[in-house]
C-alpha cells in the first residue's frame, strides 16, 4: 500500500490592481480593476486553469485613509462587495474555491449565514468565509459608532458570532428536503433543527431558510495572529491566512496553532495554515530584481507613510524624520499582530521609516520573495516540508501580470517536484483542501446511538 505524497495548497489572493501599493501604476496593470468584472473573471479562470485551491477576496467596509493626498495616489478606495462578486464568479468557474472576507463586527449572524449558504449552493460547494473582526475607526463610523470595539470585545463577539453561524448552517439535515410531488411532501420536519440561541451579543431563533450546504458547511477561514486571534482560530478555523517575515516565525506559529487545535479536541490536519507570499518572478535573478525595482520606483512617499500609518494602528508618522528610526508606537486596539510584526521588522533590520515603508510596500508584512522559479519554489518547499506551512496565499504584485508570472513559471516547477496537483480530484473546496465534510450533529448522534445495537446484532 502506498501513501500519497502531501501537496501544497495554493490560494490566489486577488486585490484589485495587485498587492504592491504602486501596482496600479505598472504599465501592464488593469488600472480600473476594482470595478472591472471581466478583470476578475480572467483572474479567477486563470487560477482555476492552473488548479489553484481557491481565490480569496479581502474586504473592509470603509475608505480607510483620511489622508486625501495619499488617497488620491492609491488604488484601494473602489472595490466590489466580495460576496456579490464571488456569486457572479461562481457562474463562470466550475471547480475553484471562492473565499470572501466578512466581518463579525458589522454583520448580523443570520444574514451572513444565509449569504454564505447561498454562495455554497450557487457554486456547488465551493464557498469559504474568512472570519475577521473590523479593526479601524473608519469602519466604525459607518455603523453608528464613534470608535471601533476594543480588541478583546471584538474577539468575544466573534466567538459567539461563529457559533451562531455554524449553528444556523446546521438548521437542516442533508436529506431534510424530500421534495416528493407524488406524496405531497416537500420537507421532513423531523430533520429541521431550530437554533434558539440566547447569548450576550446575539439572540437568534432560526432556522436558516437555506438548505444545508453541499459541503456540509462552508469552509471557515481565519486571519488573526494575536493571542485572541490564535485562540479563535484554534477553536473555529479550518484554514488560517497569516503573515510571517521569516521561516522561524512561520515554524513557531505553525507548531503553536497545531498544538492549540489538538487542545480543542481537533486533529492537527483539521486546519490548513497558508501564509501570504508576495512573489516577484523572473527567468533570471536579474530580471526579477529589475521587475521589483520598477515597482519600488513608483512609490509615492506620501502613500508610503499612509501605508505605515494604517498598519501601525492609525499612528500619524508624518511628524517624524522619514530617514530616522520608527518611534515607539502606542498600544493599538487595531490589528495588534500586524503592528507587532512592523515593530519587530524595523528593530531587527535597523530600518528607517522610509526603508520600512519601502520594505512593506508590496507584501504589507507578508513574506516577499524576489527570484527565479527555482529559488521561489525552494522557499515554498522548505516552509512546506519543514513545518512552516500547509500551503500559501499567492499575492500577485500587479494584476494580471504578477499572477501570470507565478502560474507560467513557478507552478510548473512545483509540479516537477511533485508538490502541486496537475488536476483537481474533487469538486468542493473541502475536497481540494483535504478537509473532512462535517456530519450533521443530529445525524451523528443517531449513528452513535445505533452503534451498540449494530455491534450486538
Amino acid at each position: 500500500m502506498t501513501t500519497k505524497k502531501k501537496q501544497i495548497k495554493l490560494g490566489a489572493f486577488l486585490m484589485q490592481t495587485g498587492h504592491h501599493i504602486a501596482g496600479w501604476r505598472h504599465p501592464q496593470a488593469q488600472a480600473d480593476a476594482g470595478v472591472n468584472f471581466r478583470h476578475y473573471v480572467q483572474l479567477a479562470q486563470k487560477a482555476e486553469a492552473a488548479k489553484f485551491d481557491a481565490v480569496f477576496l479581502a474586504d473592509g467596509v470603509a475608505v480607510r485613509s483620511e489622508n486625501l493626498a495619499a488617497l488620491s495616489r492609491t488604488a484601494r478606495s473602489d472595490q466590489f462587495e466580495p460576496l456579490t462578486l464571488l456569486s457572479a464568479l461562481a457562474a463562470v468557474t466550475e471547480r475553484i474555491g471562492l473565499i470572501a472576507t466578512a466581518s463579525t463586527s458589522y454583520h448580523e449572524p443570520y444574514n451572513l449565514a444565509r449569504k454564505f449558504a447561498s454562495l455554497d449552493q450557487i457554486s456547488g460547494g465551493r464557498a469559504g468565509w474568512n472570519l475577521v473582526t473590523s479593526a479601524t475607526n473608519a469602519e466604525a463610523l459607518n455603523f453608528s459608532r464613534t470608535a471601533q470595539f476594543a480588541h478583546a470585545d471584538r474577539y468575544r463577539r466573534a466567538q459567539e458570532f461563529h457559533d451562531v453561524v455554524t449553528g444556523l448552517w446546521d438548521s437542516w439535515e442533508d436529506d431534510a428536503f424530500v421534495r416528493d410531488p407524488s406524496q405531497g411532501i416537500y420537507l421532513d420536519t423531523d430533520k429541521l433543527h431550530t437554533l434558539n440561541h440566547q447569548g450576550p451579543h446575539f439572540q437568534v431563533r432560526g432556522p436558516l431558510n437555506v438548505a444545508r450546504s453541499p459541503q456540509g458547511r462552508p469552509v471557515v477561514v481565519q486571519a488573526g495572529a494575536s493571542e485572541d486571534g490564535r485562540e479563535l482560530a484554534a477553536r473555529t478555523a479550518e484554514v488560517i491566512f497569516v503573515a510571517h517575515q521569516t521561516f522561524d516565525e512561520a515554524k513557531s506559529f505553525y507548531a503553536d496553532i497545531k498544538s492549540r487545535v489538538q487542545h480543542h479536541g481537533r486533529h492537527a490536519d483539521d486546519v490548513k495554515i497558508m501564509p501570504g507570499i508576495f512573489p516577484v518572478v523572473g527567468r533570471t535573478q536579474e530580471e526579477a530584481d529589475a521587475k521589483f525595482e520598477q515597482l519600488q520606483a513608483l512609490i509615492d512617499p506620501v502613500v508610503g507613510l499612509s501605508l505605515l500609518a494604517g498598519i501601525s494602528g492609525e499612528v500619524d508618522l508624518s511628524a517624524y524624520p522619514v530617514d530616522g528610526p520608527l518611534p515607539e508606537l502606542p498600544p493599538t486596539q487595531g490589528p495588534q499582530s500586524r503592528q507587532r510584526l512592523l515593530i519587530d521588522l524595523a528593530r531587527r533590520d535597523g530600518l528607517s521609516i522610509r526603508q520600512l515603508y519601502l520594505k512593506i510596500a508590496g507584501a504589507r508584512g507578508h513574506q516577499q520573495v524576489v527570484g527565479t522559479p527555482q529559488t521561489i519554489a525552494d522557499q515554498l518547499q522548505q516552509w512546506f516540508e519543514e513545518g512552516g506551512a500547509d500551503g500559501f496565499n499567492i499575492m500577485g504584485p500587479w494584476f494580471p501580470g504578477g499572477l501570470d508570472d507565478f502560474i507560467e513559471l513557478v507552478v510548473p516547477e512545483l509540479r516537477r517536484r511533485g508538490l502541486f496537483r496537475t488536476e483537481y480530484e474533487g469538486r468542493t473546496l473541502r475536497e481540494h483542501l483535504g478537509l473532512e465534510r462535517p456530519q450533521h450533529p443530529a445525524a451523528l448522534r443517531r449513528l452513535q446511538s445505533q452503534l451498540p445495537q449494530k455491534i450486538a446484532a
